[in-house]
Order: C-alpha cells, then sequence, then structure tokens
C-alpha cells in the first residue's frame, strides 16, 4: 500500500536534510530516503575527512619546520596514520551520527533506508515499499569518474572515498589529475611522508585558474617535494612486480612513472544513472546532470534537483544555496534563483587558494576595459610574521563601472580574506566602499583595500 506524504526528499546531502526541516516547520508530512551513509559527500568523502586529515598534516608540517621559529624537537617527527585516521573517523562520525538523530527526531519526518526509484512522476519505491508525494526534491550528489584510461583496469587504484580508509602512509603515490581535489591530497600525503607525483594531461595545473595562480601552484608543491608532471597526454598503467608503472610521454621527464598507489582525481560523476528518472519524464544532459532551470525544477513540474546532481555547483556552499533557494521560492513567496549567486570557491592546499567571480583572462575576454591590483605575500605582514609569505593576492575591477569582477588570494588565510571581496560584490558596491574601509592590522584581508587603491590599466 503506498504511503503519501506532502513532501520526498532523496538524498540527505546538504541539502536535503535543511529543507526537510523547513518543510516540517512549515507544517509538512516529510520523507526523506537514504540508501547509504547520511550527510552526502560533504560530510562522509568531502570536506569533513579530507580538511581533517589536512589539519594533521599541517601540524606534520609545522613541527618539521620547528626550527625556523626557534622551537627544538627532540627526534624526528613521524606519523601515526592509524591515529590520523581514528582521528578523522571520529569527526565524521560525530557530524554523521548527529544529523542522522536530527532527521530521526524530526517531527513530521519520516526516515527510509534504502534505495530510492522512481515509479512515476509522483511515486518513489524504496525495496518493497512504494510512497508519493506532490512535491519530490533529488539531492543525490555525485561520485569520481574512472575513465577509461588504458591499463587502469589492470592496477589498484584509489579514488577520494577510497583513500581515505588507508591506514598506513603509501611509500609513492602518483596522483591522476592536476586540479583541486588531487592537490590536496598530494601534499597532504607528501607531508605525511609520501614520495608524490602529480599526473595532469593538460598543459598546467588547474587550468580554469590563471596561468600566474597555476605557476604559482606549481612552484608551492615542489618546494614541499612533490614531482609534476604536465602535459602527460597519452596515459597508461600496467602492473610490474611489486610496482604500478605509469606511462606519461610527456614532452619532458621520465616517460614512466613508478609507484606503489594511485589516486584517480579526474572529476566527478552524478549518481543518477539508477534512480528510474525515465519513468518520472525527468530530463539529464550527456553528462548525467539533471536539467534544471533557474529555481531548480526539472523537466517535470513537482520535482526538483538540488545539489551536485544538478550540474549547477559541485560545492557545498552551492548545494546548500540551492535548499535556501527552493525554500524561498515555495515558502517564502520570494523569488531567488541560481544566476543570483556570484561563483566562489577555495582550493584547500597550503597556502589556501580563495576565489570569487572572474578570472583575469576571463574579465579581459569579456572585452571589459579592466584595472589590475596585486600584491606579493611577501609584502603582507601577517604572512611575514608567520613564515607563511608564498602566494599573492589579485583582484580585478571594471574600470567603467568599478565594479568589482574577481579575485584570486592565494596566500595564508586567503580562504577567509576573500569574503570581504564577496560580500562587496554581493552588495553590488562600487570597489571604492571596500577601498575606503578600514580593516584591522595585523591582518591579510588589510591589504584589500591598499591593492585597491592601487589599480592600474
Amino acid at each position: 500500500m503506498n504511503k503519501l506524504f506532502d513532501a520526498i526528499i532523496i538524498g540527505t546531502g546538504q541539502a536535503g536534510p535543511a529543507l526537510a526541516g523547513r518543510l516540517t516547520a512549515a507544517g509538512m508530512t516529510v520523507a526523506i530516503v537514504e540508501r547509504h551513509l547520511f550527510g552526502g559527500t560533504c560530510v562522509n568523502t568531502g570536506c569533513t575527512p579530507t580538511k581533517t586529515l589536512i589539519a594533521s598534516a599541517e601540524v606534520a608540517h609545522q613541527a618539521r619546520r620547528a626550527a625556523e621559529f626557534g622551537v627544538r624537537l627532540q627526534g624526528e617527527v613521524s606519523v601515526d596514520m592509524p591515529s590520523v585516521k581514528k582521528r578523522k573517523d571520529a569527526v565524521v562520525a560525530a557530524s554523521r551520527d548527529g544529523l542522522e538523530g536530527w532527521l530521526r527526531g524530526m517531527e513530521h519526518c519520516t526516515v527510509f533506508n534504502g534505495h530510492a526509484r522512481f515509479v512515476s512522476p509522483r511515486e518513489v519505491r524504496i525495496d518493497e515499499t512504494v510512497i508519493g508525494a506532490g512535491r519530490i526534491f533529488i539531492n543525490v550528489g555525485g561520485r569520481a569518474a574512472v575513465p577509461p584510461l588504458p591499463g587502469i583496469d589492470t592496477v589498484p587504484y584509489l579514488t577520494n572515498t577510497s583513500i581515505l580508509e588507508l591506514e598506513s602512509i603509501p611509500r609513492h603515490l602518483i596522483v591522476v589529475g592536476g586540479s583541486y581535489i588531487g592537490l590536496e591530497f598530494a601534499q597532504m600525503y607528501r607531508r605525511f611522508g609520501s614520495a608524490v607525483t602529480v599526473i595532469e594531461k593538460g598543459p598546467r595545473l588547474i587550468s580554469r585558474e590563471d596561468a600566474d595562480v597555476s605557476t604559482e601552484i606549481e612552484s608551492i608543491l615542489a618546494a614541499e617535494g612533490i614531482e609534476v608532471r604536465t602535459a602527460a597526454e597519452c596515459m597508461s598503467f600496467e602492473k610490474r612486480g611489486g610496482e604500478i608503472i605509469a606511462g606519461v610521454e610527456c614532452a619532458a621527464g621520465a616517460p614512466e612513472v613508478t609507484g606503489s598507489h594511485i589516486l584517480l582525481a579526474v572529476g566527478r560523476r552524478p549518481n543518477t544513472d539508477d534512480l528510474g528518472l525515465d519513468r518520472a519524464g525527468v530530463a539529464t544532459d550527456a553528462h548525467g546532470y539533471i536539467t534544471v532551470d533557474e529555481r531548480l525544477q526539472t523537466s517535470t513540474p513537482g520535482i526538483w534537483a538540488l545539489g551536485d546532481c544538478n550540474g549547477r555547483g559541485a560545492f557545498t556552499h552551492t548545494a546548500y544555496n540551492d535548499f535556501e533557494i527552493v525554500a524561498a521560492n515555495l515558502l517564502d513567496g520570494d523569488h531567488r534563483k541560481v544566476s543570483d549567486r556570484i561563483p566562489c570557491y577555495a582550493l584547500y592546499i597550503d597556502p589556501p587558494l580563495g576565489r570569487v567571480g572572474l578570472t583575469e583572462t576571463q574579465a579581459r575576454q569579456s572585452g571589459r576595459q579592466i584595472r589590475i591590483g596585486s600584491r606579493p605575500m611577501t609584502r603582507v605582514g601577517r604572512a611575514v610574521e608567520k613564515g607563511e609569505s608564498k602566494g599573492f593576492m589579485k583582484v580585478v575591477v571594471d574600470g567603467d563601472s568599478k565594479e568589482i569582477l574577481g579575485a584570486a588570494i592565494l596566500g595564508v588565510g586567503g580562504d577567509e580574506a576573500v569574503h570581504a571581496l564577496i560580500d562587496t560584490m554581493s552588495a553590488k558596491a562600487p570597489f571604492t566602499t571596500l577601498r575606503n574601509t578600514v580593516h584591522i592590522h595585523p591582518t591579510v584581508a588589510e591589504l584589500i583595500p591598499t591593492i585597491l587603491g592601487e589599480l592600474r590599466p
């Protein structure tokens, strides 16, 4: 017999639970379905575990640098990987269990464990149970992509999920993919004690960023002993004895890299291929992402898609904003839409990269008359005092409208300092507003007004 609810939410990533809270508070009955781990990517295989591991790696790195600060440690710094993993697991479990407990205790909310598949545009089957609702929200996230690289099926490999279960430190980790996820793991494991080689098919790391950002990031990684091989156009893999061989055929360097472990970090794919979307008439694009409009409604009225599965953002903060957009339109009589948000994100190597808006390259290609302000972190007092003077800050402004178009802060505190620019852009204020603002000394953010006062064509 069908069970009827006012709303069904499939998945418990960043958007789903928050939406359940709003809908139930509005008096609706809600069914929320989770087939595996509560909390989705962020809690289980993304932000929470990786940033916890990065924190451990940073402590090890700083301990090795202690003498630079006049601090003496006896003996070599070593990493107890089982203890590192235990700490990570505890942080993840606390977050996951807290979320599950909140949902199970939520009034008017019924939690289902199992795999949800559409039966019709208004019905979902979970094992032998069929439930129905006038509104259905898909929040199923994504997973690591495994491309058909030559020989990849003949070697053991790790993804961003399976590498989290390691209790030993790889002797030599080969990271396939020189973008955000790959670089975070590369630096992390180098600091844990692994030899690390990053293999990137493109001509440079994180190609969506400006070339000067890519170059500086490669310099930061190289200074820690990470080998980077770019222009690896013809990758291949094979097992040779107890080793894993990666063929790279780069323009320069040895044609092969020998390692003990391989991490595939070459992109993500949405978890939409086993939902029965065709039975609900929900359209997807060529990559499997659910097609949505500006208010996140799918091609089928009454069905919405939120989070990574809709291809409109690949971050925890964009997923949560998806929830805010849907809730505002449904419950608050507001008219919020996806295009209202300003693209912003961070790369969590150390030092981090905080990014907002257009790159310098994109701004130039737009045909605007732009002005640029920049400053190396060697001229940021706070960075020098902390012994963290790698990187630089760059802001791009429209010379005619005085609008801040974008910024990159690659340096200590860059992931926090960039919010001064995000907030100014969100307020649609001219750059002069921020230029004339007094910031606290000594901080990284205090240099942003200074940079805006030194703009050049």
